[in-house]
């Protein structure tokens, strides 16, 4: 059985919430996609999410909704990282946090789908091993499923790249989030699982990495503080759709995906 599994990047703001109300149940429709993962850290006014955003998404058809390090931002999503184990802090944060970093859950087609969320320490604030804690993860979700994906949300290109050689044949795909930008190497490693360095952003285009230009132009040029206000203009959904084997967990295709406004 082929399991086709939709992975959105980061939900920016109001915006990337109103394209996914709009159009992201008939993608799944037409796309015929069995399970949706999100991350949804930016979106609550571009940082952090509350729990009733949560909610909102996944109202839309997201199955799982992870995050990284602006998981925290917004104090009010304290209670629902307690009780909603669809709702992803990265595992590699203290084992003290709230919430949980990794969860297996029924696709549509009633197939476990396991996801783990890590977060980089590369040019970020300093976190536990990210590898060691995909070990330690991989030990238990292996035991009830083989199709098993990563968030690697992180800011060095080379750090997911290197997460992506390490899960080769342990995980069905590993896909980077954090730095906004779609990249073009979607990939089957090796071993059979997927890759690509970046999801991109779902969210306005018409921006610098989802903040209103002339707010990051002003901050840049200026070197003072600056509220950066979240865009409203080019809104697209980013992401790719992974087609997986669901007896052997191993991905058979990768395709970046982007849907517009006016699609």
């Amino acid at each position: 059985m082929k399991i086709n599994v939709l992975i959105i990047g980061d939900i920016v703001g109001k915006p990337g919430r109103i394209i996914l109300k709009d159009k992201l149940k008939l993608f799944i429709d037409r796309e015929d996609i069995h399970f949706c993962i999100a991350n949804g850290e930016n979106a609550a006014a571009g940082a952090g999410i509350t729990g009733e955003i949560a909610a909102e998404l996944f109202s839309y058809g997201i199955d799982v909704i992870t995050t990284g390090d602006h998981v925290w931002d917004k104090k009010e999503i304290l209670p629902a990282l307690e009780t909603n184990k669809s709702i992803l802090r990265p595992a590699n944060y203290s084992p003290l946090a709230i919430g949980k970093g990794y969860v297996v859950k029924n696709s549509r087609m009633g197939n476990p789908i396991g996801v783990i969320n890590l977060l980089g320490r590369v040019f970020m604030k300093p976190i536990d091993c990210p590898f060691r804690a995909s070990d330690e993860i991989l030990k238990n979700i292996s035991k009830e499923t083989k199709i098993i994906f990563v968030d690697m949300h992180a800011e060095a290109t080379s750090e997911k790249i290197a997460m992506g050689w390490y899960l080769d044949g342990k995980v069905s795909a590993v896909v980077g989030t954090h730095t906004h930008v779609p990249t073009a190497d979607e990939k089957i490693l090796p071993k059979g699982t997927a890759f690509i360095s970046d999801l991109g952003m779902t969210g306005p285009h018409e921006s610098v990495l989802g903040r209103k230009i002339e707010c990051v132009l002003k901050a840049i040029v200026t070197q003072m503080p600056t509220r950066f206000d979240v865009a409203e203009k080019d809104i697209r959904i980013s992401g790719v759709k992974v087609v997986v084997d669901s007896q052997t967990g191993n991905a058979e295709s990768i395709r970046r995906i982007e849907v517009k406004e006016g699609d």
